[in-house]
């Protein structure tokens, strides 16, 4: 394909995208295949002989959609949003353009300088205090990682790193496995499953710390932990404090951990992968109070903003932390401005060594969307989500199980976790709607998340309507088997 051909593929691409986005609620959310669809569809090996676009793009409607769960159809309400935007898609297509791998300042100065910039404004944005920013001579700083569960793992390798030097400065004697034998970290019972995973790939032992009835960590619960492990011997390093929980979009409170965190010298991060993209609405941003406490911050802007996967946005206060953790200099990587004082190089606060261009996203769409028409999205989805919690709570057969606060409700039907798990088959079965389920104590609960774009009222009055009526007809079949049972 050369320059005169991709111009024209490219506009039919162009094309193709905007006619699916717009178009997208005619398709069927969910698919209808079944596991290993794919391989007998396509020919067992690569070709000999290059094939055309045309076969290629043929194949797009024949092979690829019948496979793909619509998740920016405004029929899909499972998981968490998955942002995407116009202005996203067309920087991401330059991002692809320009190509470069921005692991060092040198190796693109605008890759590595806009980013700095970008996570400024975003931390602005979200009213971080200004010891998270860079600035012109701040030590913290932003950078874009691939997502959350990188962000929480890069936090608590750092953290461990830490700790390991402290420990051994103050007692030469113990070696660093018999330190790392004596680390803990901590986070909810209600956190990701990524940051177990964090511990697991960082080889230290992690805790789980009881959550109260709302669903959040409280302080004494923390205190309580802390106090039996420091007792035991072993050595508090970590605890990871989640701002909208996965299962039912809960909140620790900060304002009581944070001040037990700075006591007892450990590293706090704060995991906001979907609520964080909500504090840049001034009347969502008291659920962030007690981030001045945090060594680091992450949320997710492909979830909320606008910004499509990936562009996870972490902060730390200081980033010599998170340099000193991961910093390694081999001859092919230097270069002569890495000691001015005046760049960053990005590699040292990642996992890989290679990185897209991706600040190019956040530039588009926030300039073409402004801090208001972000703000407005916010609070559309947020007010469709109280519309929904509304429709469930004048249905005296349903229940809602935990506050809702932002874009999630988490709601069942008043009994067993059978009948619930029924009624979301029967949802998921039929296809005109997406959703996921999550376990809150030991009740099995359904999640309608408000995901979207381009949802409306209207979809959320007939989602309501379609499980209203699944339910009532669940019910019938459900109360004629108890009978003859």
């Amino acid at each position: 394909m050369d320059a005169a051909e991709f111009r024209k593929r490219g506009k039919e691409m162009v094309d193709y995208v905007a006619d699916y986005l717009e178009k997208i609620e005619k398709r069927q959310v969910f698919p209808d295949v079944e596991p290993g669809y794919l391989r007998p569809l396509i020919a067992d090996c690569a070709p000999q002989d290059p094939e055309s676009f045309e076969d290629v793009f043929r194949d797009i409607e024949k092979i690829i959609m019948p496979g793909v769960t619509h998740w920016h159809s405004p029929y899909f309400f499972a998981y968490f949003p998955s942002a995407s935007s116009f202005p996203a898609l067309l920087a991401d297509m330059l991002c692809g353009g320009i190509g470069c791998v921005g692991f060092s300042w040198a190796a693109s100065p605008a890759c590595t300088e806009l980013e700095t910039v970008m996570l400024d404004w975003l931390g602005k944005m979200v009213n971080l205090p200004e010891e998270f920013l860079a600035g012109k001579d701040g030590q913290g700083g932003g950078v874009i990682q691939g997502s959350a569960s990188e962000a929480t793992l890069i936090a608590l390798l750092a953290a461990r790193t830490k700790i390991i030097r402290q420990v051994q400065s103050e007692k030469p004697e113990l070696t660093k496995t018999e330190i790392m034998g004596r680390l803990v970290a901590y986070a909810s019972d209600q956190a990701h499953s990524s940051v177990e995973r964090a511990a697991l790939i960082g080889a230290v032992k992690i805790k789980n710390v009881p959550s109260d009835d709302t669903f959040s960590v409280c302080g004494s619960a923390l205190k309580k932990v802390l106090d039996e492990d420091k007792a035991a011997g072993l050595i508090p390093f970590f605890f990871c404090a989640t701002l909208g929980t996965t299962s039912c979009c809960s909140f620790d409170k900060l304002l009581e951990l944070g001040p037990i965190c700075n006591k007892e010298n450990i590293w706090m991060h704060i995991d906001a992968a979907y609520a964080g993209s909500a504090f840049i609405c001034p009347e969502f941003r008291h659920l962030l109070n007690g981030v001045e406490f945090a060594d680091s911050f992450n949320f997710n802007p492909h979830k909320w903003l606008l910004v499509n996967f990936d562009c996870s946005a972490m902060w730390v206060k200081k980033r010599s932390d998170l340099i000193g953790a991961f910093k390694l200099e081999p001859l092919y990587l230097q270069h002569h401005h890495q000691e001015s004082g005046l760049v960053t190089d990005y590699r040292h606060w990642q996992i890989p060594l290679g990185r897209r261009f991706r600040s190019l996203k956040l530039w588009f769409v926030l300039r073409m969307y402004g801090v208001k028409g972000l703000q407005e999205h916010i609070r559309k989805h947020i007010r469709l989500s109280h519309q929904f919690e509304h429709l469930v709570l004048q249905d005296e057969r349903f229940e809602i199980c935990a506050e809702v606060v932002l874009g999630l409700v988490c709601f069942r039907l008043k009994g067993s976790n059978e009948l619930n798990e029924a009624l979301l088959k029967s949802i998921n079965d039929a296809k005109k709607i997406h959703l996921v389920p999550c376990h809150l104590r030991e009740k099995f609960v359904l999640r309608f998340a408000i995901c979207s774009r381009t949802v409306e009222s209207t979809h959320i009055k007939f989602a309501w309507q379609h499980i209203s009526q699944l339910a009532t007809d669940l019910l019938k079949t459900w109360e004629q088997n108890h009978h003859q049972q």
